[in-house]
């Protein structure tokens, strides 16, 4: 490929890291210092942001909500971004709840994410699109007591594991059983 560089390849091997910010333990390129770069780069780049042919406002709505429409053009290739406008938690606002700053902080997001898919600062988004999976449920550890209808059947996995560390032995118990002070001690009496 040489020197030749496509343009999105060129604005994608841009050092960012030191522009990141965090907000709400997530990662951020400012729409400015996206802006900034892209321009340094490509002087002719131009945003678009889109007007409802409805309303005339600088925002959509489907009744309940609603989103703006940034778009973003670089090397004659235009990319287009649809953000809701949120709050603080990256969650819609009502649209009856929805102010001017809240419009224009979405603008400034979606004008960031469309310089995004020009290579610029790209990765920050990864992921995004993936529902966040809940962390699994831990199985509910048993109860065990000495003497009760388990205890000989966990007797003889410590006997016949007396060969191991008390440490090592107490652990894999850990993983299905609650393991109290009195079970450890009853460990220690039986693999001394």
């Amino acid at each position: 490929m040489g020197t030749n560089k496509n343009y999105y390849q060129k604005l994608s091997e841009l050092p960012i890291k030191r522009l990141v910010e965090k907000k709400g333990g997530l990662d951020y390129l400012s729409w400015s210092n996206a802006w900034d770069m892209l321009k340094k780069v490509y002087p002719t780049a131009q945003r678009k942001v889109y007007e409802s042919d409805h309303s005339g406002l600088n925002y959509f709505t489907d009744g309940k909500s609603a989103y703006v429409k940034v778009g973003v053009s670089c090397n004659d290739i235009e990319h287009i971004d649809y953000l809701p406008v949120m709050d603080f938690r990256n969650k819609s606002i009502p649209l009856d709840k929805i102010t001017s700053m809240d419009v224009n902080k979405a603008i400034q997001r979606a004008t960031a994410k469309a310089i995004a898919m020009h290579g610029l600062g790209l990765s920050l988004w990864t992921g995004e699109d993936i529902p966040k999976q809940s962390a699994p449920a831990k199985p509910k550890l048993q109860e065990l007591k000495v003497g009760d209808a388990n205890w000989k059947k966990i007797e003889k996995y410590i006997i016949s594991n007396n060969f191991k560390d008390v440490k090592e032995v107490s652990n894999k118990l850990a993983e299905k059983y609650n393991i109290t002070a009195t079970i450890t001690d009853e460990l220690i009496k039986i693999m001394s």
